[in-house]
């Protein structure tokens, strides 16, 4: 039996040839040319068309035409009808409805760009949906590691890459952002996330994702009230200010937000430590 379909195939006129080949007719022949000529060379050639509007063998709803072809035919494999959903997704950019969808794109069109005639094209793609087939047939619940443990050693060495990598190529902007802060420490370090992107040239989304790799693994208003609290500790061992003035040195709001924050970061209020600090010192200076 002969078809006809357009020229350049990629998904659903490679898939469609190899279901016929394979479980319809292996004796068939397949022709591609122009769309605009289908229909008339269909005629002359006593070919079925498939795969345009026209034809019968085509598109239905969200049906792409292999679907078509198995209701059709009435091919009752479950490793077609597990490739289906697979060949749809990919001839409808759809990829949500198969997780190997994009990757079944990603090959067709390398190979429709590798390849410029049309049935050196299919006799590839045949290939390539026979090892589909296999997949589907059998390989299903594979896994490329097949050793229990080596998954976790896999990750545990590309965690360790991943912080090697982090290490030795801290950004430049990083190192400027570093030297911003260290600036602000002896202020209220009031300068803002936008107000540090203008600075260095950094698009602010960009800079608030970022910011935690290369700063203890925190965002950084977490890093910013870590500074302050820091500062306020030392202003609590260095200085006699009140709490009040140690809240507004180290840029809190008012005392209130200084202290909740100071007991997150401590485990106790301010004023509970002052006292044990100078309790502490009186002692050991008796």
């Amino acid at each position: 039996m002969n078809w006809i379909t357009r020229e350049r195939p990629k998904v659903d006129r490679i898939a469609c040839p190899w279901l016929i080949k394979r479980f319809i007719d292996k004796e068939a022949v397949f022709y591609f040319v122009p769309y605009a000529q289908v229909m008339e060379r269909a005629k002359e050639l006593d070919a079925t068309p498939f795969d345009l509007p026209e034809a019968e063998f085509t598109h239905y709803n969200d049906q792409c035409t292999f679907d078509y072809f198995l209701e059709k035919y009435q091919l009752p494999d479950a490793a077609l009808h597990v490739m289906a959903p697979i060949i749809r997704g990919a001839d409808t950019d759809n990829h949500s409805l198969s997780s190997q969808s994009a990757g079944l794109w990603a090959i067709s069109a390398g190979l429709s760009t590798n390849f410029k005639d049309d049935h050196q094209l299919l006799e590839h793609g045949l290939i390539m949906y026979d090892a589909l087939y296999t997949w589907a047939k059998q390989l299903q619940g594979v896994k490329h590691l097949q050793q229990p443990n080596e998954n976790v050693f896999l990750q545990a060495f590309h965690s360790y890459l991943r912080q090697q990598q982090a290490e030795k190529k801290v950004p430049v902007w990083a190192k400027g952002l570093k030297e911003i802060i260290q600036d602000q420490i002896d202020t209220n370090l009031s300068i803002s996330l936008k107000d540090i992107a203008e600075e260095l040239q950094l698009h602010p989304a960009y800079l608030s994702r970022e910011f935690s790799k290369y700063f203890d693994n925190m965002s950084y208003g977490e890093y910013i009230r870590k500074l302050r609290i820091e500062k306020a500790l030392h202003l609590l061992h260095q200085t006699s200010h009140s709490l009040s003035k140690i809240a507004y040195l180290t840029g809190f709001s008012d005392q209130s937000h200084f202290t909740r924050i100071f007991k997150k970061f401590t485990g106790q209020n301010p004023s509970d430590y002052k006292k044990k600090f100078a309790k502490g010192k009186k002692d050991s200076n008796g």
